[in-house]
């Protein structure tokens, strides 16, 4: 497993895809910088919020791009076959990839921690906030916690790379089910709180969003930007559950793309 983590390393870091979408987190980092002069209150909350949001969407393409690199050509141009010739198992060629992209979104995930860090602290200027924003333990809690996102979302594109014969497919259901797992939760809130007395819609999607909850995780409670943002820690149970909610639900669908890995022939 060790050699395809290393491997994996070399070849995502060398990447094109990587360069050009690291570019595009440190340009949406220089949009938070510039959001945060937009605002006359809080610019420093709103630079950290809107920096938040592009981490997470650079995390996420980052994630979907390697597992394109990593794992779908691999797969798609038969180079599997070489890996697969030494005395290793499909599952160690997984968790070895796996592994990479992991470590390559910690990677990522820490340098553009820091540049949104910095560009938190060159907004506003001496302006003095009513609810000055915590760039210690809570804003690296958060970066946590979009790493643990972004873990979930891999491992989808790990399942849809091992299932799939169209190369596009782990990256386009991949981003799909990131953007569903975020939205998922502020839709059930919406719901729960009547939405604005709208009994059609609630019986119109009502039943279909109780089966989605079942099949795509809450990714928003794994969001602790309040924390950071405004001093509001999350309870222990609140930042626990999801947490596991997340590694659990990325284990299973690791051990659904090794099954599904293992019984696919290449010819």
């Amino acid at each position: 497993m060790l050699q395809f983590l290393l491997s994996g390393l070399k070849v995502g870091l060398r990447g094109r895809s990587f360069q050009a979408v690291f570019l595009l987190g440190l340009l949406l980092i220089g949009a938070a910088y510039l959001s945060g002069h937009f605002s006359p209150r809080q610019p420093r909350t709103v630079a950290l919020d809107v920096g938040f949001s592009g981490v997470r969407i650079t995390l996420v393409l980052l994630a979907l791009f390697w597992i394109q690199e990593l794992v779908t050509r691999e797969i798609d141009r038969r180079i599997i076959l070489f890996s697969l010739t030494y005395p290793v198992s499909r599952a160690a060629f997984l968790f070895g990839r796996y592994a990479a992209i992991l470590v390559l979104v910690c990677l990522a995930a820490v340098i553009l921690g820091l540049s949104l860090l910095l560009a938190v602290i060159l907004t506003g200027g001496d302006y003095s906030q009513e609810f000055p924003v915590r760039l210690g333990l809570p804003f690296w809690a958060t970066i946590g916690g979009l790493v643990l996102d972004v873990a979930v979302v891999a491992a989808v594109g790990l399942w849809m790379a091992t299932l799939s014969t169209v190369a596009v497919m782990p990256l386009a259901i991949g981003f799909c089910f990131a953007v569903a797992g975020k939205a998922l939760g502020a839709t059930l809130d919406y719901l729960t709180r009547g939405a604005d007395g709208d009994a059609a819609l609630i019986a119109s999607i009502g039943p279909f969003i109780d089966v989605i909850r079942w099949l795509v995780p809450d990714l928003s409670r794994l969001d602790w930007r309040q924390w950071p943002m405004y001093g509001l820690m999350p309870a222990g149970g609140d930042a626990m559950w999801p947490a596991i909610m997340a590694l659990a639900y990325a284990a299973i669908l690791i051990l659904f793309a090794i099954r599904a890995l293992s019984h696919r022939e290449f010819s």
